[in-house]
């Protein structure tokens, strides 16, 4: 009796916690239902993002480059140019953490530091990826071309709000090569 009157204020408890995150705003992230990493890998161009820390010194040409390791693994190289011209290179690895969806992966340039990187938006052919994390501190619009038409750009920012993100603290990528 003790035992089951425990299981309903667990539920009980639940039940609250959940009505008060969604009368806050804030919905659990979701990542797409699937990815085919083969198809994801290979050259992504950095349309927009969230400001971060990391890219403080990123002026134009943010790309990204993923590759499939033997291990299973993911390598990534990060690029982009300074304010005084110089190409940058960060090197790095991403783990897939959710072997169902292959939707979430961690990613490390600094191990034993993870970051989590999850993709929440996928075109169907593959031709853009919008990439976040739980907490919404982190966001990048990606595409396989160097710039994106204005109407996707606005499309896809417009689904950013039911994800709980802000598009408008979204700063537009510049690609001058």
């Amino acid at each position: 009796m003790k035992s089951r009157k425990l299981v309903y204020l667990g539920l009980a408890l639940v039940g609250v916690f959940s009505v008060v995150r969604a009368a806050s705003g804030e919905v659990p992230l979701e990542s797409v239902p699937k990815v085919d990493l083969n198809r994801y890998t290979g050259r992504w161009f950095e349309i927009a993002r969230y400001p971060n820390r990391f890219e403080r010194k990123c002026d134009s040409n943010a790309a990204a480059t993923y590759s499939l390791r033997s291990d299973g693994k993911i390598s990534v190289v990060n690029t982009c140019k300074t304010r005084e011209g110089k190409v940058t290179q960060s090197n790095g690895w991403a783990k897939v953490v959710d072997q169902k969806t292959g939707s979430k992966l961690k990613v490390t340039f600094f191990w034993p530091f993870f970051g989590d990187y999850w993709i929440v938006d996928l075109s169907p052919n593959y031709e853009y990826a919008v990439i976040g994390e739980p907490n919404r501190k982190y966001l990048w619009i990606l595409s396989r071309t160097a710039k994106m038409d204005d109407k996707l750009y606005a499309e896809i920012a417009g689904r950013l709000a039911a994800k709980g993100y802000d598009a408008s603290k979204l700063e537009r990528g510049k690609q001058t090569d």
